[in-house]
């Protein structure tokens, strides 16, 4: 753990008890502050208690105590309305932050030139912080890897000489981290999401600007036109800037023509590595995320036969793009990270053949920008609260059926990939990638997807969680 020792002798308002809520809770109360914690849920708080963190009412509590309040990511701060507790905060003029800032103070007094690595992006953040601290650590080095991938960043080691920590962080982390200063920022890409967090998409780029604007090395893709934008103001702003493309050559970085990733450096451009070979980094959001790894590795001084060997092992991760099991010429992948239509996409160009299993709670968009990629699909298989609406962008387009459930939709999926892949003499992929959030019928994307396997387990008990694509 990390003890938070900028509050040490002071009182923090803290609010938010989940697991990164709580774990900011036991650094801050390690490196001495006087904690007043509060979470909403009863339960949140009785673990808090049972764990040795004060808990106080903080909506009757003095505020004019406090030198900061602590906030969970996932308590809205802007939008749609700030939480009472931000608005308590601002009342007396205090400070709200999170614990990525609390990490940023720590590193900035104990360890300033300690490796920090910073990952964000609407997509494909977390196989990209996955890739990278999987090639730094297979060559050897010492790697810390958190945020908003798992770890809360806190329950790390401590920032060190020599010690890499490798951070995907959220929009609603670096909304709360006003100090946040990686050694090397990665911003992958920009589309519509969380707006209903943010207010507007302009101000959710602004966000996502912040970790660029704060970093020594910037490394950015360039595929969307704001993410575009923000690479030009960084260097025009005097940061070392790295683009990653895989739309076009680029001058200064890494980009991709198909499966083959290139070094774009001192004016000439060179074939670094073909990921054809490796399972795990199909399609072009992959070579995305490996050419954002390359461009990172490569700057903290990894050779180029260190980072293809790393390339070459990387196993993937659960619900990106997961296979789970193989029935004859079926193939059954477990995309429930797709929770928008841009992450969809990434599935819908990897395959032929779809039967695809798509709804939940629709974001904003819903399924219209798939429409290209329509001729993929064999049929689709609606689920939850968007059923209707993405029955109505699908009709006299691609067939369809309303299942209503995951199992239904896995149980008629597997039928008739089956019989496709019998009259066509081909692979048929049956396809969980939602373009939705799970809130609908599931608490988050890891049980929609746990669901998934299990349901595929009934059809196919070989099934594994082993294989990537």
């Amino acid at each position: 753990m990390i003890s938070a020792t900028s509050f040490a002798d002071r009182d923090v308002a803290l609010f938010g008890l989940g697991a990164s809520g709580l774990s900011a809770a036991h650094a801050l109360k390690s490196g001495g502050a006087r904690v007043h914690a509060f979470d909403d849920m009863p339960e949140r708080r009785q673990t808090a208690i049972s764990s040795g963190i004060p808990v106080v009412d903080l909506k009757s509590a003095n505020w004019s105590v406090f030198d900061a309040l602590v906030l969970a990511p996932g308590v809205p701060l802007t939008h749609p309305t700030p939480h009472w507790s931000v608005n308590l905060a601002r009342q007396q003029g205090i400070p709200v932050i999170g614990d990525i800032e609390l990490f940023c103070r720590e590193r900035q007094t104990h360890a300033p030139d300690a490796p920090f690595v910073a990952i964000t992006g609407t997509n494909g953040k977390s196989t990209t912080t996955a890739l990278i601290s999987h090639c730094l650590a297979h060559a050897g080095h010492d790697v810390a890897m958190g945020g908003n991938i798992g770890v809360p960043i806190l329950d790390l080691l401590p920032p060190a000489r020599g010690r890499v920590h490798v951070v995907e962080c959220s929009s609603y982390q670096i909304d709360l981290a006003p100090s946040l200063d990686p050694s090397i920022g990665v911003l992958l890409n920009i589309t519509a999401d969380h707006l209903d967090r943010h207010g507007s998409l302009e101000h959710y780029a602004a966000v996502k600007e912040r970790l660029i604007a704060g970093s020594r090395l910037a490394v950015v893709g360039v595929d969307d036109g704001l993410s575009a934008a923000i690479a030009d103001r960084a260097e025009q702003a005097g940061v070392e800037t790295l683009r990653l493309c895989v739309r076009h050559p680029v001058t200064h970085g890494v980009y991709a023509e198909g499966s083959k990733l290139y070094v774009a450096e001192d004016g000439a451009q060179r074939e670094f590595y073909d990921l054809a070979p490796v399972t795990s980094l199909r399609g072009a959001h992959n070579a995305q995320n490996a050419a954002a790894a390359v461009a990172v590795c490569r700057a903290l001084g990894l050779t180029d036969k260190a980072i293809h060997a790393g390339l070459a092992c990387f196993p993937g991760l659960a619900h990106r793009m997961q296979v789970v099991a193989r029935d004859g010429q079926v193939l059954f992948v477990n995309d429930s990270k797709a929770t928008n239509a841009d992450a969809a996409e990434r599935a819908l160009t990897s395959f032929e053949r779809i039967h695809w299993i798509a709804g939940g709670r629709a974001k904003t968009g819903g399924i219209a920008s798939l429409q290209p990629h329509f001729p993929r699909i064999a049929k689709t298989y609606l689920i939850g609260e968007a059923a209707e609406n993405f029955a109505g962008v699908l009709e006299g387009h691609v067939p369809y059926e309303r299942s209503g459930t995951l199992q239904a939709a896995v149980e008629a999926a597997a039928r008739d990939a089956a019989a496709d892949a019998r009259a066509h003499g081909g692979e048929a992929v049956v396809l969980l990638s939602p373009a939705c959030s799970s809130f609908d019928q599931f608490p988050d994307f890891e049980a929609r997807g746990r669901a998934f396997v299990e349901a595929v387990r009934r059809i196919v008990p070989q099934a594994t969680e082993q294989e990537t694509v």
